[in-house]
């Protein structure tokens, strides 16, 4: 591949999972945590009527503002929100709640929203929300136990308590969506920009 024109791109995230596709991509990157209180931010924004697509939408945008304002070039900010019956659920803090958590998503859909924003100079330039909808399968309680044995603290990792990546794709009857999008980073619309913008060849 050709080498880049400009810095690398700099990730608003401490995302393992994000930084692995941009990297898988050939995209360079170096890292800035945004630092944001996201608890806050997400408990703010359900008040005021916010939809669970929103709020990964604007999580993107705080976190690449937050970094833009500091530190020049292009910054990405992402963010991943799971909706299950139109209510927004965060990362189970423990097993237990893993557990519960899987039960409750056991045999039905849910949705998972990934956003993404671009902003250089404190202004947010691009923007993508993409959503898939996962359909778990009707496993049984034997299964779920040797999944989070298997899995362990990589179940917390994720909102839906998987990596579609790994074991996780042991889950599913079914799954709408991009790939990218389940894994937290729509890259290919990413991609396109970074290649208008001459960070990546075209």
């Amino acid at each position: 591949m050709s080498a880049p024109v400009i810095a690398p791109v700099i990730l608003a995230s401490k995302s393992a999972a994000r930084r692995a596709l941009l990297e898988g991509a050939g995209v360079p990157i170096d890292i800035a945590v945004a630092g944001v209180d996201e608890d806050a931010v997400k408990a703010g924004l359900l008040a005021e009527g916010a939809t669970p697509r929103d709020v990964a939408d604007a999580l993107a945008e705080i976190k690449a503002l937050k970094v833009s304002n500091l530190k020049p070039g292009f910054v990405v900010g992402a963010d991943q929100t799971l909706e299950f019956r139109g209510r927004l659920y965060d990362k189970a803090p423990t097993i237990e709640e893993a557990r519960a958590r899987l039960k409750l998503l056991r045999g039905e859909p849910h949705k998972l929203h990934s956003a993404v924003v671009v902003a250089r100079d404190g202004q947010a330039l691009w923007r993508e929300v993409a959503t898939a909808t996962l359909t778990m399968r009707e496993f049984s309680d034997a299964f779920l136990e040797d999944y989070l044995a298997t899995e362990g603290p990589e179940a917390l990792a994720s909102v839906g308590c998987y990596r579609l990546e790994g074991p996780g794709a042991q889950l599913f009857a079914k799954v709408q969506g991009d790939y990218f999008t389940i894994l937290g980073l729509p890259l290919l619309g990413l991609l396109d920009f970074l290649r208008n913008n001459g960070v990546l060849a075209a």
